[in-house]
């Protein structure tokens, strides 16, 4: 029977990478979505995944959501915690509300949604989880520190959470990925995006593609002696 498996952002960029490759492996994939509804409809149509709607930075929210993912698809077994934003500015300029959104959309909702998740995982006997970390969350990097530091927390938060889990046969791994080809980065100016690359010992920006054939691994049969590890996909831009 397929697995059923819950990618947060999972419309756009890497996390709708990781929705296609996950539905194309055989799984009944949930991707979850913030808010614009038109995006969510074109993402659906074009990829036959059903998108869910509700706040991963909101611990009710996820409770709810999941229920509703749960009612229709069955129980979740698979989580990948993908929803991430920016809000960069330095830290002599940045705002509490800059450093508390981030905060809440790229580190509490891994809390929200492994606890809305963890006990049905632990119940069954098994579980994958792979958290969406960053480079910037090994290195560091100048006007992120609210970034940074939710990144840099992802991957203590699966560590920790790896070895809670691993008695019950649920793995808990993250990826980093670094600069990879989205609109986001795009949207970064010519010359500030050719100083990137030049940074990039294979000389290119990642492929969405290639964090999804990441997680594709972690969460499949075969990864099932890999937990509590960090898989970097940087082109080796930091060797960590």
């Amino acid at each position: 029977m397929a697995r059923v498996a819950i990618v947060t952002g999972g419309t756009r960029g890497i996390g709708r990478s990781i929705s296609e490759a996950l539905h194309k492996a055989g799984y009944k994939v949930a991707a979850n979505y913030a808010g614009n509804d038109e995006a969510a409809k074109q993402f659906t149509a074009e990829t036959g995944i059903r998108a869910f709607r509700f706040d991963v930075s909101n611990y009710g929210a996820c409770v709810d959501g999941v229920e509703g993912i749960e009612r229709e698809l069955g129980p979740v077994e698979v989580l990948v915690n993908n929803a991430g934003i920016t809000r960069d500015a330095v830290l002599h300029r940045m705002t509490p509300d800059q450093w508390a959104e981030v905060i809440a959309t790229n580190l509490t909702s891994c809390f929200n949604m492994c606890r809305v998740v963890i006990e049905g995982m632990r119940e069954r006997n098994f579980g994958r989880i792979v958290n969406i970390g960053s480079i910037n969350g090994q290195a560091g990097q100048y006007g992120q520190v609210n970034y940074a530091a939710a990144k840099s927390g992802i991957h203590g938060f699966t560590k920790a959470l790896a070895q809670e889990g691993a008695a019950k046969g649920i793995t808990v791994n993250a990826i980093a990925p670094g600069y990879i080809d989205t609109d986001m980065v795009r949207a970064v100016p010519p010359n500030v995006l050719e100083k990137i690359v030049a940074r990039v010992p294979v000389g290119r920006l990642g492929q969405a593609a290639e964090i999804a054939r990441g997680v594709l691994f972690l969460v499949s049969d075969e990864g099932s002696f890999i937990t509590g590890s960090t898989l970097s996909i940087n082109g080796g831009q930091h060797m960590y």
